[in-house]
């Protein structure tokens, strides 16, 4: 299968260059799988449709699973020895660096960013500047932009709160505004060491979130920190040459038991975001859900067979991607990209900040 198959054509003003003005009244695609049929609902409407019978069956109602990683102001501006301004998004930190102070990294332009160059990193707050080194991973060639990135102090989440951007994706055509802050990031976020948002979970306020629990539908939080694997590009030609970054996610115990028994029940698991799809799926052991912290370079695409996942809500995702693909495996390739092609025909609107799809 060729990375091509997964194209479509996106008229660009449908690329959400900004939220929506109130979080939670997105558009919403509640898709049938079952019949291909598809339904224009918003966001809001979720508590009526997780009580329909797709949804809520003789079992009971729905759990709802959602991933709570908080993304951090991971984007840097620095100036190299000759005075040119170099963006970086620090990915996470590098286990080889016992020190502390060495990031894994994706660099603008990476390939004219030679190793042992050095970087200045001012600080708004009038603190002494940070200085870094770059280099090349051990056993790499950097591709993909990933580069070493070496401080000369510990580079915390306090720091970056001063001095980092927010990490909007490349298509949103802007600067970060102080309101990004906020938006770019779920309600119940928690858990810190995303490099991008889990987006599905954008959608979700705390009065949402509060309805859907007087509905009698259970939630549960889980952890993947979003990176590399997530939403590198698909360079190759077949989809299986595709080598995806891992990602690491935790499930906890507790958790765990209320998935397992959800699904022994007979009662629909519905994943928030393909982050979340990712982490039930690679915790899955064939008997049940293994608890604690991992990495995951699970690649779903058409043939996967989902194990835990009876029910997907998620964005509208860039042409060719993993996410795409993800999609496509779970409603099929041909239905997928057909409500693709209604979405745009309906103006939907696309990517990070945009609508959202219910599949089930």
């Amino acid at each position: 299968m060729k990375t091509g198959d997964f194209h479509f054509e996106l008229p660009e003003h449908l690329i959400a260059q900004h939220p929506s003005e109130h979080r939670g009244q997105s558009r919403l695609m509640l898709l049938e799988r079952s019949t291909g049929k598809r339904y224009h609902r918003t966001v809001n409407d979720l508590p009526e449709i997780l009580a329909m019978p797709a949804f809520t069956t003789e079992a009971g109602p729905p759990l709802l699973v959602f991933n709570n990683s908080k993304v951090r102001k991971a984007r840097l501006l620095g100036t190299s020895e000759a005075g040119a301004k170099v963006e970086f998004l620090l990915l996470e930190k590098d286990p080889g660096d016992p020190a502390g102070l060495t990031w894994k990294a994706l660099v603008h332009r990476a390939k004219r960013r030679r190793p042992g160059s050095t970087y200045v990193f001012a600080d708004p707050a009038g603190e002494p500047a940070a200085k870094a080194e770059l280099s090349v991973p051990e056993g790499s060639r950097g591709e993909g932009g990933v580069r070493l990135i070496s401080f000369d102090r510990e580079i915390d989440d306090d720091w970056l709160d001063r001095n980092g951007h927010v990490p909007l994706p490349p298509y949103i055509k802007r600067d970060d505004a102080p309101s990004d802050a906020e938006r770019y990031q779920t309600v119940y976020a928690e858990i810190t060491g995303s490099a991008a948002a889990p987006t599905a979970g954008l959608h979700f306020t705390h009065e949402l979130l509060g309805r859907i629990a007087g509905s009698g539908v259970e939630s549960v939080f889980i952890t993947l920190h979003v990176g590399l694997g997530t939403f590198l590009p698909v360079r190759s030609e077949e989809i299986t040459d595709h080598v995806m970054h891992e990602e690491t996610y935790s499930v906890g115990k507790v958790q765990a038991a209320k998935i397992e028994a959800a699904r022994a029940a007979g009662r629909k698991i519905v994943a928030i975001g393909t982050t979340s799809v990712r982490t039930l799926e690679s915790a899955w052991n064939g008997r049940g859900l293994e608890t604690g912290e991992f990495a995951t370079s699970m690649f779903i695409y058409p043939g996967f067979n989902f194990n835990v996942v009876d029910a997907l809500f998620t964005n509208f995702h860039t042409p060719e991607s993993t996410l795409l693909m993800l999609v496509s495996a779970f409603t099929g390739r041909e239905l997928a990209l057909e409500a693709y092609a209604e979405a745009v025909r309906e103006s939907y609107r696309f990517f990070s900040y945009g609508d959202a799809m219910l599949a089930v």
